[in-house]
């Protein structure tokens, strides 16, 4: 049987319309170029006129008919097009511009759908080459189709800028009324744990584990936020918190301010100061966040691999592990199956990018009938192969949250009360030595700091 050659996916009325609505409407063009590419257009001539209206706008000058015009024929192009008939029958294609961003979206769709066929033509060819490395031929087959994954909407990546940027614009309506880390472990900013781990090292899966309340997320946001700073470009999924919420954790870490005075806009017009003078700071770092709530390995895996492939990442954290969802969806699975599933992929995505993957995990409720509540590697909730997988396995343990002041200063004399004081268990180290480290947490901030560190001013 005989088929005859499909023809690619396009829409050439949509992309009309797009042309058209451009020339009835220039400012229309804002509308459009976040949704569409030139390379979207399917037929050459409309690809050749939006080229056009994009060279205008970014001069910037009007976009109309005879300056498009002008333009094209500036680039050697117009008679080529059909000319001014051409364009002129374009503006009468349509007669409003009310509705670009849908015909931008219909453009948009099918040039997906042919770079989907053009990928699955580049997959076959992979599968005709006799190539002997299996890993690196499935590696490219998929790098093909994660290009791809940029073009679905609803939640994703957005950078810790436009996080800040949304407080402070939310705060004034309220008072109105890189270091070339590709192959070297990233460091945490912490010199203690620094030295005992050797920073994070690259390929390895770090679990950090403690009890709800004991700060698990404000270490993981330091370290972040320390990484950052000498050029390391991490990847946040919290599937916990929002990202409104990271970013303004974020924000009284690196202000100063009191993360309660920043949620109810209560701070003075110093610690306004101090609070722009941060957001700066921090819109300058690296920090991607994703927030998307019941995020599955599969949706962490192509959102990482694609940030990845645009902006070079050197850490993921995770937030938290048992917060996740496996790809079984017809729950064939327990939970403990799900979750060790979910270690084995972190595992395996540290190891495919090249990167220190940190997942935060809780640990079950058998550390408060212990009598001493420090955690053990049995500990952790839902386990599975969550200690098999992981090369690190820390836990946070205060001794403030188990006894009193009162309690403390009747069973140890001699010894001063550990107010905000965090030890940092590292119970499993696969490259090393094991230890402990002693930091302090500030509470008020939602960050942990060294222990020579002075107290941020209030």
């Amino acid at each position: 049987m005989v088929y005859a050659e499909r023809i690619l996916p396009h829409d050439i009325e949509a992309e009309e319309a797009v042309i058209g609505a451009l020339l009835i409407d220039g400012d229309a063009i804002h509308q459009v170029t976040p949704v569409l590419r030139a390379a979207d257009f399917y037929r050459e001539r409309n690809r050749w006129c939006y080229e056009a209206a994009l060279e205008l706008s970014q001069r910037p000058e009007a976009i109309d008919l005879a300056t498009l015009g002008h333009e094209m024929a500036r680039l050697s192009r117009l008679e080529e097009a059909g000319g001014y008939e051409y364009l002129s029958q374009l503006s009468a294609t349509v007669p409003t511009s009310v509705n670009v961003e849908y015909y931008a979206q219909i453009v948009r769709r099918t040039s997906i759908m042919r770079q989907l066929v053009h990928a699955a033509s580049g997959i076959a060819s992979l599968g005709y080459e006799n190539g002997s490395d299996v890993d690196e031929t499935l590696t490219r087959a998929e790098d093909l189709l994660f290009r791809l994954r940029g073009a679905g909407t609803g939640r994703d990546f957005v950078h810790i800028r436009e996080v800040l940027d949304r407080y402070l614009e939310e705060s004034a309506r309220v008072t109105a009324g890189p270091l070339g880390l590709s192959s070297a472990p990233v460091p945490t900013g912490f010199s203690d744990l620094d030295q005992i781990l050797g920073g994070l090292q690259r390929s390895d899966l770090l679990v950090m584990a403690a009890r709800p309340g004991l700060g698990k997320t404000a270490l993981a946001l330091s370290v972040a936020r320390n990484a950052a700073r000498y050029g390391a470009t991490s990847a946040i999924f919290s599937v916990e918190m929002s990202r409104d919420q990271l970013g303004q954790r974020l924000l009284a870490a690196e202000s100063g301010v009191d993360s309660y005075r920043l949620r109810q806009h209560l701070y003075s017009e110093q610690q306004e100061q101090r609070i722009v003078d941060a957001t700066g700071v921090l819109s300058d770092l690296p920090i991607y966040i994703d927030d998307t709530p019941m995020l599955t390995v599969m949706d962490l895996r192509s959102k990482a691999r694609r940030l990845h492939l645009e902006r070079n990442v050197d850490l993921i954290i995770v937030d938290y592990l048992q917060l996740m969802q496996g790809n079984d969806t017809r729950g064939n699975t327990n939970r403990v199956q799900e979750v060790s599933e979910i270690s084995r992929s972190l595992k395996a995505l540290a190891r495919d990018l090249n990167v220190p993957v940190l997942a935060l995990s809780q640990l079950s409720r058998a550390v408060e009938n212990r009598p001493s509540h420090r955690p053990q590697l049995s500990d952790l909730r839902e386990s599975g192969s969550i200690e098999q997988d992981a090369d690190v396995v820390m836990f946070i343990y205060r001794e403030d949250m188990n006894f009193t002041q009162e309690e403390w200063e009747a069973r140890f004399v001699d010894k001063p009360f550990p107010k905000d004081i965090a030890e940092l268990i590292i119970s499993k180290h696969r490259h090393g030595a094991l230890g402990s480290l002693h930091l302090r947490f500030e509470s008020r901030l939602a960050k942990f700091v060294s222990l020579t560190d002075r107290p941020e001013p209030s």
